[in-house]
């Protein structure tokens, strides 16, 4: 607080004006806590409202609401809105993030702009100059108009008139490919178009950098979305022009050595594209034949993940050192499992990495191999050649092996070659698609494999999930009644001596409040209760029994653990696991 706030406050006067002083009127704010905020906010460069909003000092609606009373503007909420690139590109990118403002309509020579502060002449001004419109100030929230912002910044990039980047060559990124014949109305000149080749690196590179996981090209009859994976959610990132649709897709096939004369059947392939001379990604591409054209779809794989160190995956320390016990023995099978997309790969890659030493022969058969590691033996299933996982484990076993890792337990014969690997002196490794660690052994139960084979050649299995990790910059604690937090599971000694939950709320640095994932896990060792449960054919609910009893943790369990931690939110961990 300056002087002359400080004279104008001692001498009964208000110093504020305009919204300010209308919020502090309303009650929405205290006038020494307004004070703050304007000296915080010409610090920091930015408006008065961003920084109520961020400093949790005001509701972005209240204030909203307020500006619109005090100066006779319009209201909208920008859920309702559906963006027009093309009036959005009137303004400079550089003007859009400047002033957090954002075109919404342009009739005639009028522009309707979407502001949070109607009190920000400035802004106005310079746009009304740059674009030679008139502008009409709409207010709106200052919360849902940031994010709004970044994303017509990002469909304006990643749109085919603006694309620009100043760190890659888009034209000539270094990305492996070959070529088909010409066929089907798609000719050579258009798979090699220079704007569909900048296009097409531009959306696979801004993946890369957000870290998303998956990135869907989707084709409809009127439309063309491209939407991305982050942190396990989808979100649109580009509606080209559908007419561009066949030719994008005829790029991605010839990038990934497809065939782009064939659009009846499913296609998979590979693409790696080399980012630095140290650094490369690698797409497992997948084409499916929709009624409106292919929709493909890629998975990012990035070696890194797999280097990050056991440490950065989530265990609990007692379930970390369980996971290294069982990687030390000489022999035996590690199971995991969950669903797609949880996180199987990274864990059991994390767990090879340890064993990854000079004097240790691995081998793996996968359906792709995901990651590349120097060090390992990395098999690629091909059944139209006879190459299944039962032939490569076979072929694996005449290698001298120490560690081999199968992708996943299909079938009986690869369970049944795998488990006799695992009791001959061999560590196996493996994965299930099941819900939980107990379900894991009735499933090869199921599928013909003998208990007393099971009970003696399994020593460990993983159950994972991935959930949402809070924004350590913007989480909010959160009130939850005592009654709420027991019936989610908590014990009754964790309320009575008070837990602190938090909650998302969101920021320019986070997406709806979660920046990133963690791991939840179940890591249940096969010890001889559960071996004689098995053998007895005892079902997963009495394996389940047997587990809690051992003090081995559920997948419910460690993630409220990670709630009590402040890692993620209750609302997260409902959605991920079973109460």
């Amino acid at each position: 607080m300056n002087d002359n706030t400080a004279m104008a406050l001692s001498a009964g006067k208000s110093p504020l004006g305009g919204l300010p002083q209308r919020l502090v009127q309303d009650g929405l704010v205290d006038e020494s806590m307004m004070m703050d905020a304007i000296t915080a906010a010409k610090e920091k460069r930015t408006s008065v409202v961003t920084q109520l909003v961020s400093s949790g000092s005001a509701q972005a609606r209240e204030i909203a609401i307020a500006a619109a009373h005090e100066f006779g503007v319009p209201l909208l909420d920008l859920d309702s809105v559906v963006l027009d690139l093309d009036t959005v590109r009137l303004v400079s990118d550089k003007l859009l993030q400047k002033h957090r403002v954002l075109p919404v309509l342009k009739r005639g020579k009028r522009m309707f702009l979407a502001v949070s502060d109607p009190t920000n002449l400035h802004s106005i001004d310079e746009i009304k100059f740059a674009t030679g419109l008139g502008i009409e100030a709409i207010v709106v929230e200052d919360d849902k108009l940031q994010q709004a912002v970044t994303k017509a910044l990002e469909q304006v990039d990643t749109s085919m008139p603006n694309m620009m980047d100043d760190d890659f060559d888009l034209e000539n990124l270094d990305v492996s490919g070959g070529e088909e014949e010409e066929s089907g109305g798609v000719t050579r000149d258009d798979v090699e178009d220079a704007p569909i080749v900048r296009f097409v690196n531009k959306i696979l590179l801004d993946a890369i950098k957000k870290g998303a996981s998956d990135v869907h090209f989707e084709p409809y009859e009127k439309t063309f979305r491209i939407r991305t994976r982050l942190d396990g959610v989808l979100k649109e990132v580009a509606m080209p022009p559908a007419q561009l649709a066949m030719k994008i897709a005829a790029r991605l096939k010839v990038m990934s050595r497809l065939d782009i004369a064939e659009r009846r059947v499913p296609q998979d392939g590979r693409i790696k594209m080399r980012l630095s001379k140290n650094r490369a990604i690698d797409f497992r591409v997948s084409s499916c034949p929709t009624l409106y054209g292919e929709k493909i779809v890629l998975r990012i794989l990035d070696p890194s993940s797999a280097m990050l160190g056991i440490d950065a995956l989530g265990y609990e320390s007692f379930q970390k050192e369980l996971y290294l016990q069982n990687l030390a023995k000489p022999q035996g099978m590690i199971l995991v499992t969950g669903p797609t997309g949880s996180g199987k790969t990274v864990s059991l890659y994390t767990g090879l990495n340890i064993l990854n030493k000079e004097d240790c022969n691995i081998s793996t058969a996968e359906d792709p191999a995901e990651i590349q590691i120097a060090g390992i033996n990395q098999v690629n299933v091909n059944v139209k050649v006879g190459l299944t996982f039962a032939s490569a484990l076979r072929a694996f076993l005449r290698q001298d092996p120490d560690v081999i890792m199968v992708g996943e337990i299909r079938d009986l014969e690869t369970a049944e070659i795998a488990i006799k690997a695992a009791q001959t002196g061999h560590l196996v490794m493996s994965t299930l698609h099941t819900n939980d660690a107990p379900q894991t052994l009735t499933r090869m139960v199921d599928m013909g494999v003998k208990p007393y084979a099971i009970a003696t050649s399994v020593s460990l299995i993983i159950a994972q999930r991935l959930a949402r990790r809070l924004c350590g910059n913007c989480k909010t604690r959160i009130e939850v009644p005592a009654e709420a937090l027991t019936k989610e599971g908590f014990s009754q000694e964790d309320v009575k001596h008070g837990l602190t939950i938090y909650g998302p709320k969101g920021c320019s640095q986070c997406m709806d409040g979660y920046k990133g994932r963690v791991g939840i896990y179940q890591v249940m060792p096969v010890n001889d209760a559960i071996g004689r449960i098995i053998m007895e054919g005892g079902n997963a609910i009495d394996i389940a029994d047997q587990a809690e009893k051992d003090g081995v943790w559920d997948l419910r369990r460690s993630g409220l653990e990670k709630v009590k931690a402040g890692l993620t939110s209750l609302e997260e961990i409902n959605s991920v696991t079973v109460e």
